[in-house]
């Protein structure tokens, strides 16, 4: 298994019930952080940071000082957390290399995206995603994000099972197939224990694309994408 993407947070507000750091940490990063600005730039000198995230608390200009030193083809990427930066600030960052702008407050779901998506620029992080009529799995942080907003872990064997059936679409796999393939986590391997495997996973995916194929087994059928 690679390294995990490292990613530094710089002086961004701490949230009692969720901060961003367990956020990151529960989709594979390593994280680091600070809240002093002085100990911005001993974090980002290391050198394997891969993004660094400039909170509001920063001051503007040393943001700036921060693009100027460490940014560049072998230095992170930084995203600014901009909410009361003017225009001038953001254009300057931009030119100075920034990889993105987020307005804040931080919704911790978007900064998430915005992040994986400058790592797979990077060549980094490549995440594999698994998008369901209600859901979108993250296979490797085996992490089920509902679009309600809400998210729910995926164990081990829920992943297996889910890969299982990603990997063969539209084709009816018998309950001899899933055990053989994705065994089940504990002693109970019976028949019938295959059903109820597939119903908790139907009911925490919040699918109906996984169907039951009366005495033969179970077919996956990717959702159909709207057209625009």
């Amino acid at each position: 298994m690679g390294a995990r993407p490292v990613v530094v947070l710089i002086c961004l507000p701490q949230d009692p019930h969720d901060s961003l750091a367990d956020y990151l940490e529960r989709r594979g990063y390593e994280v680091r952080e600070t809240s002093e600005e002085w100990m911005a730039g001993s974090l980002l000198a290391v050198g394997d940071v891969d993004v660094a995230v400039v909170g509001e608390g920063f001051p503007p200009s040393a943001g700036l000082d921060l693009l100027r030193r460490y940014a560049g083809e072998n230095g992170p990427s930084f995203v600014i957390v901009s909410g009361r930066a003017d225009l001038i600030d953001r254009v300057l960052a931009l030119e100075l290399g920034a990889a993105d702008i987020v307005p804040g407050p931080v919704v911790l779901r978007e900064l998430a995206a915005r992040l994986g998506g400058i790592l797979a620029r990077r060549g980094k992080g490549r995440r594999e995603l698994v998008v369901l009529e209600n859901a979108t799995v993250d296979l490797k942080a085996a992490l089920v994000m509902h679009r309600s907003g809400g998210e729910e872990q995926l164990s081990p064997g829920q992943v297996a099972l889910l890969r299982l059936f990603i990997a063969n679409p539209r084709k009816v796999l018998s309950r001899d197939d899933i055990m053989a393939a994705a065994p089940a986590e504990s002693a109970e391997a019976f028949d019938r224990s295959i059903d109820s495997r597939i119903v908790r996973l139907r009911r925490k995916l919040d699918t109906e694309s996984i169907a039951t194929i009366r005495g033969s087994g179970y077919r996956f059928d990717p959702p159909m994408r709207e057209q625009d």
